[in-house]
């Protein structure tokens, strides 16, 4: 079946996570980046969002999964985030998520975790 990928880069929120005692206290920056391969069902009708899986969705739920609770780590966070996009949006076939810290240290950019699955 053909796919259409849907991606984002840069997402940026802050969300509580970590598991060292500052991070415990405050929220700290967050960039994520994914992608969606999504099966295309129908043709694209430009007067219709619905022919189409919305990416304001998916950006909902990213968002949500991140800031809903505190998570000590940044595995266990990619780990729900694409449970989560498997389980609410059958269309979609394959996820790539890199959620990373760009201020988790001073000498690079950022660190992250990055995770990909396919049904």
């Amino acid at each position: 079946m053909p796919t259409r990928r849907i991606f984002f880069n840069q997402l940026a929120l802050d969300a509580r996570i970590g598991i060292l005692e500052h991070e415990l206290r405050a929220t700290q920056p967050l960039h994520i980046d994914a992608e969606f391969d999504v099966d295309i069902t129908q043709e694209v009708n430009d007067q219709n969002i619905q022919s189409v899986l919305d990416y304001r969705l998916l950006r909902n739920a990213i968002v949500d999964e991140c800031t809903h609770a505190h998570v000590n780590l940044l595995e266990t966070l990619s780990e729900r985030v694409v449970q989560r996009i498997l389980n609410e949006f059958p269309l979609v076939q394959f996820v790539k998520i890199r959620i990373s810290k760009p201020l988790a240290f001073s000498d690079c950019s950022a660190v992250g975790i990055e995770l990909q699955r396919s049904r």
